[in-house]
């Protein structure tokens, strides 16, 4: 006997309104006990969904699905999955289910969170297969024309073959940072315990960014408060958030002679923050809560042309949760942007 018919044989014996009251507020997910087509009974979760003057009201004021109301006013019991009840966009699955005297239990479980993370799997699976498509089949192209018969010039057979080598290490840097989300993920619950010195990272990171492209005609300014304390991380992973966030901004900063990228660390509050800052166009407002999703980009093309995976900022994002860190992202067009991680002391 499943649970919700255990529930439904305890309520059709319950004699008394005070029991079924009682017992219906025992549940988590907002329930109701319509009868007829009059809500008689609602838990405070769905009196806080649906409004406090649901009960002794008409069923179909607050659920305006054709097919769970089917099943409702039919006495029929049923699963239904709804959208935008009493929110709009917000995803439920409604257990309808029968009880003594015509009554219907219905329990509205929310799937808002299942259906969002349905939704991120199919883009991701799309954006990655459109991302390695690109490349591989610029590769195939080329390829296919050197394997032909029949003289080449040399210029032309030398640049073919350099962009066959770009188009492959375009490739193999995406499935790097493809493998690194996925081992990151792997081990989010698992709270990084190594002690890390900060500004021993940053001195690395910096020489990493020097060498990248645009870091020629840049500045870069490393700004550390005296006496910074460690953190408790994974070194490898906080070396990947700092030569991320740097790379980041060199490429979109660095755009002529005296562009300038700052990194500045100080601690407060038993809290270490970072902060990368460059001077480039900035991000539109309307992009910032977006920047962080894997593959999303404010200029594809010009993100592409520099090298960019659209996975840094994810990247980011994710081994900052990993270490109970905090992300926050300020731009402003015209003028750049500021990125700032904050990160836990370690504890003395």
């Amino acid at each position: 006997m499943t649970p919700d018919l255990d529930f439904a044989s305890i309520v059709a014996m319950a004699s008394m309104e005070a029991s079924a009251r009682s017992l219906i507020d025992a549940l988590a997910e907002p329930s109701l006990i319509v009868r007829g087509h009059i809500v008689v009974l609602a838990n405070p979760p769905a009196l806080a969904l649906l409004g406090r003057g649901i009960e002794g009201r008409d069923v179909r004021l607050a659920i305006r699905h054709p097919e769970a109301l089917e099943h409702i006013l039919a006495a029929r019991p049923g699963d239904v999955d709804a959208t935008g009840i009493a929110e709009h966009g917000r995803s439920w699955r409604l257990i309808i289910r029968t009880l003594e005297g015509e009554s219907v239990l219905v329990r509205m479980i929310d799937r808002s969170a299942a259906v969002s993370a349905e939704k991120m799997r199919v883009d991701f699976v799309a954006n990655a297969s459109h991302e390695l498509r690109t490349p591989l089949s610029t590769i195939l192209g080329y390829a296919e024309t050197l394997s032909e018969e029949g003289e080449l010039a040399p210029d032309l057979r030398t640049r073919f073959g350099s962009t066959i080598r770009d188009e492959a290490r375009r490739m193999l840097r995406i499935i790097e940072d493809l493998m690194s989300l996925s081992r990151i993920e792997a081990d989010r619950f698992v709270a990084p315990d190594d002690i890390v010195a900060l500004d021993d990272l940053i001195e690395t990171a910096r020489g990493n960014a020097a060498r990248g492209a645009g870091a020629a005609q840049c500045e870069l300014v490393i700004d550390l408060a005296p006496g910074l304390p460690t953190v408790r991380g994974d070194r490898s992973q906080l070396l990947q958030v700092i030569d991320n966030l740097l790379s980041n901004a060199v490429r979109y900063g660095c755009t002529g002679a005296g562009s300038k990228v700052r990194l500045s660390a100080a601690s407060s509050d038993g809290w270490v923050t970072l902060t990368v800052t460059d001077h480039g166009p900035g991000i539109p407002r309307e992009h910032l809560p977006r920047v962080t999703e894997r593959f999303y980009r404010v200029d594809a093309a010009r993100s592409r042309e520099s090298g960019g995976t659209g996975l840094g900022l994810a990247i980011v994002k994710h081994i900052v949760e990993r270490h109970r860190g905090t992300l926050e992202i300020k731009s402003i067009v015209g003028q750049g942007t500021s990125v700032s991680v904050r990160l836990p002391a370690a504890q003395r």
